[in-house]
């Protein structure tokens, strides 16, 4: 495999990790997406909610308590230190 093949897998896979299934919808958490984007995760939701208006109405969602415990059992270790409580549609 080339090099740049790895490194577009490598992208693709750190894409991909973070997206769990919640209500039957592909979703990410708050973190990883803010992660990705290298911002805190308070300034992304504050942001998203400054700017509704440009976001799909289901963009954002809380989790439920079941469904907190269920997304948490998914993942094996959280790579990230916040706890997840927003989901955002992929």
């Amino acid at each position: 495999m080339a090099k740049k093949e790895l490194q577009l897998l490598i992208a693709e896979q750190k894409i991909l990790n973070p997206i769990y299934v919640v209500r039957g919808q592909k979703i990410m958490q708050d973190q990883d997406l803010a992660e990705m984007y290298r911002v805190e995760a308070r300034r992304l939701n504050e942001q998203v909610k400054r700017y509704l208006n440009r976001f799909p109405k289901d963009f954002m969602f809380t989790l439920r308590q079941k469904e907190f415990h269920s997304l948490m059992s998914q993942i094996a270790t959280s790579s990230s230190s916040g706890v997840p409580y927003r989901a955002v549609r992929s």
